[in-house]
């Protein structure tokens, strides 16, 4: 069986990236500096720095008092998720968020006292794990009704095998199971060792889920999965040349979910839709089938599928607040 096939549909998503690499319209940036303030930081060698848009829904009104400086402190934040690799100096990220060196290098000086960013070298940082602890603090409790929505997705889809993947917590570039609905099932059943697990669907490179997770991460994080070799264990149906996989990339954008023929392990088929919370992909759900029963996935499947994504998208979205409700 050759490689996956999609059909049409909007991703399972509220909150879609922009663009294909995966990133989001930037805030508005300014050179202001503190009142009172002299020191300034020398200026890091680096490209004319680019105009930043406001960010979807900005309001255009008058701040209050103190929300520039606030604002100015989440950009820099942001810069370094986005900015990708593990450190950045204060030039690279003014560039980047369109603030004035100076700006940058006092927040990121008041960041160090705040435990927020550290000094890894001369004139680099990076943030501090405890950013890590805000993140997790952030997810608890947002996907307890995870396994309810699995096992409708397995009963709407007459005993599929129905698999959770989030993005590993720990690496930006993997994903790895979190819950699965899968009846009496065990992964000898699906011809699978432990070590399959750990080197094959880890992987962004293979599958269903993982290339749905792959096609909305952001560029820089893509193209470490594209550098990465297919693992040794990965079906017959795995992408091996990059410019198809990234092409496969493109239809599960534009379509919403993606469809796998035997990418994992030989004789399984699957169906996977993203998992949006905010407009960042947080997983995908995976519905796998044996080939013999499903040589195709039927649009049954692939609604049934999306329709679990959106659920446990919603679950993860934002709620308005008290002033936008």
């Amino acid at each position: 069986m050759g490689h996956s096939t999609t059909a049409s549909g909007p991703p399972a998503s509220a909150a879609a990236p922009d663009s294909a690499s995966g990133t989001t319209a930037k805030g508005p940036g300014t050179a202001a500096k503190a009142p009172g303030s002299t020191a300034k930081a020398p200026r890091t060698t680096g490209r004319a720095k680019k105009p930043r848009q406001a960010p979807k829904g900005a309001s255009t009104g008058s701040r209050t008092s103190g929300s520039g400086h606030a604002e100015r402190v989440f950009l820099v934040q942001t810069a370094f998720a986005e900015l990708g690799g593990s450190a950045h100096g204060p030039g690279e990220i003014a560039e980047f968020t369109g603030l004035d060196d100076s700006v940058v290098y006092r927040i990121l000086q008041s960041g160090i006292y705040q435990r927020i960013f550290e000094r890894v070298d001369r004139g680099l940082y990076r943030l501090r794990t405890s950013a890590a602890q805000l993140a997790f603090t952030a997810l608890d409790h947002r996907l307890d009704g995870a396994q309810t929505v699995l096992r409708d997705l397995r009963e709407a889809t007459d005993g599929g095998l129905a698999f959770l993947y989030m993005v590993a917590p720990f690496s930006g570039a993997q994903r790895q199971c979190v819950d699965m609905a899968v009846g009496d099932s065990d992964l000898a059943e699906l011809g699978m060792t432990p070590r399959d697990v750990l080197s094959v669907t880890r992987s962004l490179r293979t599958g269903a889920s993982g290339r749905t997770i792959l096609a909305y991460l952001p560029e820089v994080l893509q193209q470490r999965v594209l550098a990465e070799p297919v693992p040794d264990q990965a079906g017959p149906g795995v992408y091996r040349d990059n410019d198809a996989l990234v092409e496969s990339l493109a239809e599960v954008r534009d379509l919403g979910h993606a469809l796998g023929y035997e990418e994992c392990m030989a004789g399984w088929n699957s169906c996977a839709a993203p998992i949006m919370w905010d407009g960042s992909i947080m997983g995908a759900v995976l519905l796998l089938k044996l080939k013999s029963v499903m040589p195709v996935a039927p649009e049954s499947v692939i609604e049934a599928t999306k329709e679990a994504a959106a659920v446990l998208s919603r679950y993860g979205a934002a709620r308005p607040s008290a002033d936008q409700a």
